[in-house]
């Protein structure tokens, strides 16, 4: 059994099953965030006109919006009026980054808000895209590009093509920043890091590394935060140690865990994913029924009539269930190894690893998606 372990390689073939190597040292800067320095999210409402009789079909809220904005050009039109199946009542949402000066683009999106078909080939009026204390931090206006399409809906029979979304565009730096978000990430002569995946091993681990190059000047305070003192050659230049502080390495450290997608038939392993002492057997069982219809031909001068005969056949197929006995392996290839010798599919990889959940025997957590 154990020569026939270390044969077998790890099959990719309609299963994935992602094994993470040993931990590896990666860069503060990639593992962390540092507090205060923290996107925003700006939301705002807008009108997208020119979408050739594809818009909404004269909501009141789209038209009340219309005769709003001529009314900012010393037009008045009653609502009553306007035809709006040109134009479209939109939400518009970006992100806005930390440190973004006034005069820098961001990207935007923008969504139909009523029953407008498509926003292809329309155009988005200037509008004020607001922050969460309600105040206007860019303005956004220009072309929108939806990465696909919506054709032949006036077609014969009303026949239609579509491809993505065609009511969900984006406008690349579509927005202009015109408010800066206060920023401070250093208070009193000290900053914090923050882990993307908290851990209390990774963040002592991350304190030790950085008082290896800058004695005592870090503390883990939980699993997700790093206490940093800027030592006094850095004072006044705040930039530049966080930029030494972002290369300081780090091996952090992860949970075991599988992570189970059905729908896809994804299975991705850590590498510290343990087990116990455990046989494992599989067997399947498998019906097949066919159905075929013959004919029946009378003979000469019989005056019979050709009839239809339905034919049925079952086949009945039972996999013999190997028993493979996994004592104790120290890694996950092994554990993969193992189960891959028993020719199992990616459904049943699923359900052993269920099983071997609810036996006690898998030493990490199992999320299914």
């Amino acid at each position: 059994m154990t020569r026939m372990l270390h044969r077998l390689t790890f099959c990719l073939c309609a299963t994935l099953l992602a094994v993470a190597p040993a931990a590896q040292a990666a860069r503060v800067k990639d593992i962390t965030n540092v507090e205060g320095g923290r996107d925003n999210q700006l939301i705002g409402y807008g009108i997208v006109v020119g979408l050739a009789g594809e818009g909404d079909s004269n909501a009141a809220t789209t038209l009340r919006s219309v005769a709003n904005t001529l009314q900012r050009f010393g037009i008045t039109v009653s609502q009553t009026d306007i035809k709006a199946k040109n134009v479209a009542a939109v939400m518009i949402t970006a992100d806005i980054a930390a440190f973004i000066k006034p005069g820098s683009r961001i990207d935007i999106t923008i969504s139909s808000m009523g029953d407008a078909k498509t926003l292809q080939g329309g155009v988005l009026l200037q509008s004020p895209l607001l922050g969460a204390d309600g105040r206007v931090y860019a303005v956004a206006q220009g072309a929108i590009a939806i990465g696909g399409f919506l054709g032949g809906s006036g077609g014969a029979g009303g026949a239609t093509v579509q491809k993505n979304h065609p009511t969900v565009g984006q406008i690349s730096n579509g927005a202009i920043v015109e408010r800066e978000i206060p920023t401070q990430i250093v208070h009193e002569d000290t900053l914090r890091l923050l882990l993307h995946n908290p851990d209390y091993t990774s963040a002592s681990r991350m304190a030790d590394a950085i008082n290896l190059r800058w004695p005592a000047l870090a503390e883990a305070v939980d699993a997700a935060t790093v206490k940093v003192n800027v030592p006094p050659a850095y004072h006044g230049r705040d930039v530049a140690f966080l930029a030494d502080l972002g290369t300081v390495d780090v091996e952090p450290d992860s949970l075991a865990r599988i992570i189970i997608n059905e729908r896809t038939g994804t299975i991705v392993a850590t590498a510290t994913v343990r087990i116990s002492h455990v046989a494992i057997a599989h067997g399947a069982l498998t019906i097949t029924v066919t159905s075929n219809i013959g004919v029946s031909q009378p003979g000469a001068f019989s005056r019979g009539e050709t009839t239809a005969v339905p034919s049925t056949q079952t086949a009945v197929n039972e996999t013999k269930g190997g028993l493979t006995i996994i004592n104790d392996p120290p890694t996950i290839e092994r554990l993969a190894a193992a189960l891959n010798a028993l020719g199992v599919s990616t459904r049943d990889l699923m359900a052993i690893f269920q099983s071997l959940k609810r036996s006690g025997a898998l030493q990490a957590e199992l999320i299914i998606n």
